[in-house]
């Protein structure tokens, strides 16, 4: 199970990571705890103003295709995104729509996603980081209700009228963009002569809120980026094709970095690290 903000989140954090796992066999459920109501067109070959008109419309679609490509399994936990003012970070005061995901108590936030694991029975739950990976409120809420929706599922005192407890067997954060990978990328596209989309922020040298430490499972999944590519691409709205995400030619990515990324916060069974498997430990 892998718990995300809103629809392309699955797309960008660990696509290739699910496209692996269920071509081995391995059933996959996508949780989406928001529409992606109150995002932006970031492409700009699709801002249009009939396409903003529809955007909770249009999202649901791309969710639908991008859903297809990647052979998993979704489902929509029905909370209405809490949208990103400017300078927004939990301390900030910033104040949020009064509809708005983040703003639901958490223990009221994780019911829904406690009876989708009381349901689906997963043995392996993916979400993100405390920081949410990066300050988005729905990502940071989506952290909150992962990790208590984990502890909560197995205890048979805990919300009794969501189903039968099942006890998830292990939780990981996923760790998009490390230094380590950033500078694996940019050096790579350096030898090859390209123009590196990571030259900005290898120059500022900020590295303050680099999580690479803390990786304990590397998955690799290098075969599957041709189908991440497409799976992120079906979210037409969010992603330019000739943008940032697709800088990096894919043989570039991978040789020069062909796993995708994880912190094991939370195992119920022994393992040993480092790992090279989210199911060490379980096959």
């Amino acid at each position: 199970m892998c718990v995300h903000a809103h629809p392309d989140d699955e797309s960008s954090k660990g696509a290739g990571t699910m496209a692996r796992y269920v071509r081995e066999g391995i059933e996959v459920l996508v949780v989406t705890c928001t529409g992606g109501e109150r995002g932006d067109v970031l492409n700009p070959k699709m801002d249009r103003p009939e396409v903003q008109a529809n955007l909770p419309r249009i999202r649901t679609e791309e969710m639908d295709r991008a859903r297809e490509i990647l052979g998993v399994r979704q489902h929509w936990l029905g909370f209405t995104d809490s949208g990103l003012p400017d300078g927004w970070l939990p301390e900030s005061g910033i104040e949020l729509p009064e509809d708005a995901f983040y703003l639901v108590p958490t223990e009221e936030a994780a019911a829904p996603l406690v009876e989708v694991m009381r349901s689906f029975k997963p043995h392996v739950v993916t979400t993100y980081d405390e920081e949410g990976g990066y300050p988005h409120p729905d990502h940071v809420k989506t952290h909150e209700i992962s990790v208590a929706a984990f502890e909560a599922a197995g205890d048979p005192e805990r919300y009794r009228d969501r189903g039968e407890p099942w006890q998830p067997l292990k939780l990981y954060y996923s760790h998009s963009f490390g230094k380590a990978r950033i500078e694996a990328l940019h050096y790579a596209m350096v030898d090859a002569g390209l123009d590196s989309p990571y030259k900005e922020w290898m120059d500022a040298g900020d590295w303050t809120r680099d999580k690479g430490e803390r990786v304990t499972t590397r998955v690799e999944c290098a075969e599957y980026f041709e189908i991440r590519d497409a799976a992120l691409k079906a979210h037409a709205t969010q992603v330019d094709p000739d943008g940032f995400w697709f800088a990096v030619p894919r043989a570039i990515q991978e040789k020069a970095w062909p796993t995708e990324d994880y912190e094991l916060v939370a195992s119920r069974i022994e393992t040993r690290l480092p790992e090279d498997d989210l199911f060490a430990g379980l096959r």
